[in-house]
């Protein structure tokens, strides 16, 4: 049993409230601009006295509405930067943020609302609030829902004209670091979601850590463009810590038109999860091979990949020094470019990235930085630094923080980050804490110098007919880094082989049928019987198999003719796979594999 353990080198005062930065930079800093604000599509400087005055209005208003120490007020909405003075101005008021994501059903906003007790509702638009309409019912607690878009914010600064600032710093003094400071429930790949409730205390040593670990990213003078949903922990996080340090933050839910926003926002950072990036090296790489020069591009990956592993052992020769530099003025300039021309690095969490994609960014001077964390341990508990990077690796464990691995395998975690308890759920606290360990339920291994690696998920274990374990996400990774692949779930639990359900991605097939002479018009359901695409497939997977043994190598699969989503309900809102609902959805395709 290997066991890791990062020394403690700050303290988290007793106290402490995350809203405290925003009365120190007022005070402090009041021209500082923390964040841009999008208005009729330019982006809008707004400094430190402007958000806190923004904070407090709301603050004010949300206390004049009722709410009292401890409340739950929950967020619907997409990453805006609304979302964030509410946050701010929700703890600024004593009140617990109950965050939920835009992409959520009815039926899942309603067990969230009625579970956390919420008393006050703030949606985004007309159509979350059409979606949670009947919430009433469900939810007695709530007393009103508000609409951003509907002016929710003038709203609540009218209502809290008369609530004086005297009583609204009483108020903020009585939260401390033990108070709760959100409630985020599990993305529910398996189950009923579970309320995860994190304190001020959580969050503040989170901030912290972040900016030991990524200390040449998280200072003034920086910039980071906001795009993944600040429901998820991951995003609100990194927000924290660029807040708290003075990195200037934009906001955009707009995903579509990505490039001409980081264009203009020229962001010197990026965070995502690990399916963007496959994404834009494979746009990159079909972008490549329809304009004729998918060869310059597959030499261009290869030696971008054997730069980076250069560095990890020595450094780079003279022959591949030229070669980079050939390649970088060729391609790896346009894939910068891309990305706005300034930004230097990338930060990666919610999933596996892989070695191969972690080698080709920091081949083409884009260095990604993986870590590892869940919403129980307040986002990253584990990452990769500019002085301890090891591509392919979620990192080692972060300042003040410990991971071990137990006799089975599992990664267990401890550390300030690791909440105390899902929300009135005592069973499910006592079986993920024990002995002041958090069990992950992620299999894992740590390295001679710390270094944590994800093998797989416990639960997601496929044991075949003929008693091999297979951990799905190695081959899963690999196919999807296929440009035409979107989608992979690996089955064949208590089955004689292993089997996979592989689906294509939407953006890459039109450039795919122009190139094979198939015409536009030609329907999926027909394109996925394509000889040629076909054997596009049967390469990928057979690449994929040279990753695993024989045993769990992929025998038989099928391509489906429709795409896994989050609207669809196959996806999480942060992409990974509902293995149960597409078992339901596909059985019949399953199925097929064995019959």
């Amino acid at each position: 049993m290997r066991e890791f353990e990062v020394p403690a080198s700050f303290s988290i005062p007793e106290d402490v409230s995350m809203a405290d930065t925003v009365f120190r930079f007022e005070k402090e800093c009041p021209q500082h601009v923390p964040f841009k604000k999008l208005v009729d599509g330019s982006w809008v400087n707004v400094t430190a006295a402007e958000f806190a005055n923004q904070v407090k209005a709301v603050a004010k208003g949300l206390m004049a509405s009722g709410i009292e120490l401890g409340d739950r007020v929950a967020i619907l909405s997409a990453t805006r930067f609304e979302w964030v003075v509410l946050d701010y101005a929700i703890w600024t008021a004593g009140g617990c943020t109950v965050a939920i994501y835009e992409t959520s059903s009815a039926d899942q906003a309603k067990w969230i609302l009625e579970d956390s007790a919420t008393s006050v509702l703030v949606v985004e638009t007309a159509k979350h609030a059409a979606t949670v309409k009947d919430v009433a019912e469900a939810a007695p607690a709530l007393r009103e829902m508000l609409q951003i878009e509907a002016g929710a914010l003038d709203e609540l600064t009218a209502r809290g004209a008369a609530i004086t600032d005297e009583q609204l710093h009483e108020r903020r003094g009585q939260v401390g670091a033990a108070s709760p400071a959100t409630l985020i429930y599990t993305s529910g790949t398996t189950g009923r979601p579970k309320g995860v409730q994190l304190t001020h205390s959580n969050f503040n040593a989170e901030s912290q850590a972040v900016k030991i670990a990524l200390a040449d990213a998280m200072h003034e003078g920086r910039s980071t463009l906001m795009f993944l949903p600040l429901a998820h922990v991951f995003a609100r996080a990194i927000s924290f810590g660029a807040f708290d340090n003075k990195v200037t933050v934009g906001h955009t839910s707009d995903i579509s038109t990505l490039v001409d926003q980081f264009a203009v926002f020229k962001p010197n950072f990026i965070l995502s999860v690990p399916r963007v990036f496959e994404k834009v090296y494979n746009s990159a790489k079909q972008k490549a091979e329809d304009g004729g020069k998918g060869k310059i591009f597959g030499k261009a990956t290869e030696t971008a990949i054997a730069y980076s592993e250069a560095l990890e052992a020595g450094g780079p020769g003279l022959g591949l020094k030229l070669k980079h530099a050939l390649f970088d003025k060729l391609v790896y300039g346009k894939l910068r470019a891309a990305l706005g021309g300034e930004c230097d690095r990338a930060v990666s969490g919610g999933a596996a990235l892989g070695a191969r994609l972690g080698h080709f960014f920091r081949g083409i001077g884009v260095p990604v930085y993986e870590g590892y964390g869940l919403t129980e341990t307040s986002a990253a508990i584990t990452v990769n630094t500019t002085d301890a990077q090891k591509v392919g690796t979620v990192g080692k464990p972060i300042n003040g923080h410990a991971a071990k691995i137990a006799d089975d395998g599992e990664l267990l975690v401890k550390g300030p980050v690791v909440f105390s308890g899902y929300w009135h759920n005592d069973a499910a606290t006592a079986d993920s804490i024990r002995d002041g360990w958090f069990h992950t339920g992620d299999l894992g291994s740590i390295d001679s110098e710390g270094f944590v690696s994800i093998t797989g998920r416990k639960k997601e274990i496929i044991v075949t007919a003929g008693g091999k374990n297979v951990a799905p996400a190695v081959l899963e990774d690999a196919l999807r880094a296929h440009a035409l692949i979107s989608q992979c779930l690996v089955v064949g639990d208590a089955k004689p082989f292993i089997g996979a359900l592989i689906t294509i991605d939407p953006e890459a097939l039109p450039g795919w049928k122009e190139r094979n002479g198939v015409a536009a018009d030609v329907p999926v359901s027909e394109v996925v019987k394509h000889p040629d695409l076909v054997a596009e497939i049967d390469a990928a997977v057979a690449d994929g198999n040279k990753k695993v043994s024989n045993p769990e190598q992929i025998k038989k699969y099928r391509i489906l003719d429709v795409d896994f989503t989050v609207e669809t309900g196959e996806l999480t809102p942060t992409l990974k796979l509902k293995r149960n609902v597409i078992h339901e959805s596909f059985g019949t395709a399953i199925e097929a594999i064995y019959s």
